[in-house]
């Protein structure tokens, strides 16, 4: 028998932003796309290893970069929503 899904959030409206990512997010406490903004993308980083008990693919930093742009740019520029946008040699 399948578990159900949760509903998805508002989170997965964030380019990158799928089931897993969204359950991560959620986990550290952000909950909403406005609760994303002003935060530190590599401290969300550092705490989501913390959590796991291990680090994520670093692909999951530039997803949260991205995310932290989408929620605080109002009219975000489109190669900006694209993860590997956010990689460190674009830092």
């Amino acid at each position: 028998m399948k578990t159900p899904r949760t509903p998805q959030s508002e989170l997965r409206k964030i380019p990158g932003v799928g089931e897993k990512i969204e359950q991560g997010l959620i986990a550290l406490g952000y909950t909403t796309i406005a609760s994303l903004r002003g935060q530190d993308p590599e401290e969300m980083y550092l705490r989501d290893g913390l959590r796991r008990g291990h680090p994520a693919d670093r692909c999951l930093l530039y997803v949260f970069r991205c995310a932290v742009y989408f929620a605080e740019t109002p009219d975000p520029e489109p190669e900006k929503l694209n993860w590997w946008y956010w990689k460190d040699s674009v830092k």
